[in-house]
C-alpha cells in the first residue's frame, strides 16, 4: 500500500475543531474532501499532515495559525464611509458583506463597528489567528 505524496489526488474525511473543542467544519456528513496534495489547495498544515499517510490511516493533528490561515492582520481591518456603501445596506455589527477587490475577486468581510458616518470591516479570514485541530482519515489516493 502506498503513501500519499505531493502531486497525488487524495480524498479525506476530516473534522476541524478549535482548541475549546468546538467544531467549525466536518466532511463526515457529506462526500470526502478531494484535493491535490501539495498544490496549494489546502492550508499548509493540512497538506503536511496528509503527506505520508496510507489509505485507512487516521490522525489528529494540531495546526498552528501560521500553518493555517495566518495571524490576524490589522491592515485587514478598515473604516469605510457610509456614503460609499451600496444603496439599501443597513450595516449591523456581525453582519457579513462582500467587497469587490480591484482584481474582481469577491472578498467576504464582517462588520465590526458601526458609527454615525462610517463602518469598520474586518477582511481577515474568520479562523485567522487561531490554532486548529483536525481529525483526518485518508480515504483514497489517485
Amino acid at each position: 500500500m502506498s503513501n500519499a505524496k505531493s502531486g497525488d489526488t487524495v480524498k479525506v474525511h476530516y473534522t476541524g475543531k478549535l482548541k475549546d473543542g468546538s467544531i467549525f467544519d466536518s466532511s463526515r456528513d457529506r462526500e470526502p474532501l478531494e484535493f491535490k496534495l501539495g498544490a496549494g489547495m489546502m492550508i499548509p498544515g493540512f497538506d503536511k499532515a496528509v503527506d505520508g499517510m496510507k489509505i485507512g490511516d487516521s490522525i489528529t493533528t494540531e495546526i498552528s495559525a501560521n500553518d493555517a490561515y495566518g495571524e490576524k492582520s490589522d491592515e485587514m481591518v478598515i473604516d469605510i464611509p457610509k456614503d460609499q456603501l451600496p444603496e439599501g445596506i443597513n450595516p449591523e455589527i456581525g453582519q457579513q458583506l462582500t467587497m469587490q477587490h480591484p482584481s474582481g475577486q469577491s472578498i467576504p468581510v464582517v462588520v465590526t463597528k458601526v458609527e454615525e458616518a462610517s463602518i469598520e470591516i474586518d477582511a481577515n479570514h474568520p479562523l485567522a489567528g487561531k490554532d486548529l485541530i483536525f481529525d483526518i482519515e485518508l480515504v483514497s489516493i489517485n
